[in-house]
């Protein structure tokens, strides 16, 4: 028996630029340029498997990325300053805060990209990682994933828990299946 795609789900859905909100969702930061009229999206690269699958991520969006890596030695994967991010980098930030867009409602497609960007296993429940220099975002981000039907506690790491048999099978059901390269035991699943 196949189960049938929620129309939710990032298998269901065309990609979007507008998808790149997962970044923004996680520790990922926007970054306007020339007054607004250039923008990019980075994440820092927490795991080396993160790299080609966010790459392709972005490249199934019709963005390029590069690596690169700051004085400090952490690496991040970025898209270059362009046009047609600029939409989604000003509905994510006031000035040079990021925030949560008032009307934000969560889909698969952004969710993959979430756990994409900061998404990991703690014992039986996924963490969906949250940005430390924005508190403002978690209660936010919180009831978004409510809203998806994916009820979750704030934990110290930052990040958003998801535990229980039906909310991680929710949650495996809206980013479907791991991308090619990605191990079972990073991605989501019941």
């Amino acid at each position: 028996m196949v189960g049938q795609l929620s129309f939710f789900s990032a298998e269901a859905r065309t990609p979007a630029k507008a998808d790149l909100a997962g970044f923004l969702c996680g520790p990922g930061q926007a970054v306007s340029f020339a007054r607004g009229t250039a923008a990019r999206v980075y994440t820092e690269l927490r795991d080396e498997w993160r790299l080609r699958p966010l790459k392709q991520a972005c490249a199934e969006r019709g963005v390029t990325t590069e690596l690169c890596v700051n004085e400090a030695g952490t690496h991040f994967v970025r898209t270059p300053f362009r046009t047609d991010l600029t939409p989604l980098a000003a509905r994510w930030l006031d000035g040079t805060a990021k925030t949560v867009p008032s009307d934000f409602e969560l889909n698969g497609a952004v969710l993959r990209v979430w756990a994409l960007a900061a998404g990991s296993w703690m014992e039986s429940a996924y963490l969906l990682g949250l940005d430390p220099n924005a508190p403002q975002t978690h209660a936010p981000l919180q009831n978004a994933l409510l809203a998806s039907g994916l009820p979750c506690t704030l934990v110290g790491a930052p990040a958003l828990r998801v535990t229980g048999r039906r909310r991680l099978a929710r949650l495996a059901e809206l980013v479907g299946s791991p991308p090619q390269g990605v191990a079972m035991s990073t991605w989501p699943a019941a």
